[in-house]
């Protein structure tokens, strides 16, 4: 467990980068202006500018749906509050690993850590517990977490500020969206999450039981009007990656898989991007569709290894749905729980 001081408030940096994008806009900016503009989560961002607004006085102040700067400066007693509160933090946390490391004596812990008086309380005696795992309770918990699998809603409206390159912006016609998408597991989690990672980071490869999991996964999903082809998202850091999968994947659902995607140059990795428009962004004009590999239209099933903001699956189905292309179907390995 480790709790930075970038928990409990924002950093100098923080501040500093939501201050500057104020400063350079008289009229203020909402939230989602806010994120166009700063590489922060809007978790981060929404933190920094709710502590800021609690000052007195306050550096900044919302007029409407936007905020702006005001003549006040921010006081160094807000960052040695932040200090205060940080180091309190962190002795909570030193706490709470020091429970986590008890063998026995948990009830006196959490009595004299309330400030209470241990000895009053006489605590139960109970057995203990044991210390080997039954090895089918081991295998019935790991074939319960890889029963399930998560939808993804598709992205309705492009980023503020639209996609420049792409010279599209407001609402996703519905004719050009993803259908609903479902990823097989969650990020690292103990059901498929370990074997994904282990597949992505250290083999180069996907195993075959991803390839039968997502086989399982995609008839009892049953998309109706379902896929007459496959493809999938490419990458020029991993080029073999997802296309080795998908083509494995396609043989054994027995459809045709085609790669009719193609990234156009390096971006950062969309992991960089703290917030869902500034992921946006990061792929706007950066993938292409090549027109002559497309096959007969038809819907199709999409394949990419992580699924997080959305936006490389929303970009993929507009290209792919504006080049006679019918449904898209998207399906992920894991979900990495980083949407904002």
């Amino acid at each position: 467990m480790n709790i930075s001081s970038n928990t409990a408030f924002p950093t100098r940096q923080d501040v500093a980068e939501v201050i500057e994008a104020l400063e350079s806009a008289p009229n203020g900016l909402s939230v989602p202006e806010l994120m166009s503009r700063v590489n922060l989560r809007k978790g981060r961002i929404e933190k920094t500018i709710a502590l800021l607004a609690l000052e007195s006085p306050a550096p900044i102040a919302k007029h409407e749906s936007k905020w702006q700067l005001t003549a006040a400066r921010l006081s160094e007693h807000f960052w040695q509050r932040a200090a205060r509160l940080t180091a309190l933090r962190r002795e909570e946390q030193t706490q709470m690993q020091k429970y986590v490391g008890l063998t026995e004596g948990h009830m006196a812990f959490l009595i004299s850590a309330l400030d209470g008086d241990p000895t009053l309380v006489k605590p139960p005696t109970l057995p203990s517990l044991p210390s080997q795992i039954d090895p089918r309770l081991l295998q019935d918990a790991i074939t319960f977490l890889r029963r399930t699998s998560l939808d993804f809603e598709p992205r309705k409206i492009w980023p503020a500020g639209g996609m420049p390159q792409y010279g599209v912006k407001g609402k996703i016609a519905a004719e050009h969206q993803p259908q609903t998408g479902k990823a097989l597991c969650v990020w690292g989690d103990a059901g498929w999450g370990g074997l994904v990672r282990q597949g992505k980071f250290h083999d180069g490869r996907f195993a075959d039981e991803l390839v039968e999991a997502c086989v399982k996964l995609f008839r009892e999903w049953n998309p109706q009007v379902g896929p007459t082809w496959v493809t999938c998202i490419p990458s020029l850091r991993h080029p073999n990656l997802v296309p080795d999968f998908a083509a494995r994947l396609a043989a054994a659902l027995n459809l045709p898989f085609h790669i009719v995607l193609a990234k156009t140059d390096h971006r950062p990795e969309q992991k960089t991007m703290a917030n869902s428009i500034q992921q946006a962004h990061n792929i706007d004009g950066s993938l292409a569709i090549c027109v002559d590999r497309l096959p007969r239209r038809g819907p199709v099933l999409l394949v990419d290894d992580m699924v997080d903001s959305r936006w490389t699956f929303t970009v993929a189905a507009w290209l792919l749905r504006t080049h006679r292309g019918g449904e898209v179907w998207p399906l992920a390995l894991a979900q990495t729980g980083h949407d904002q």
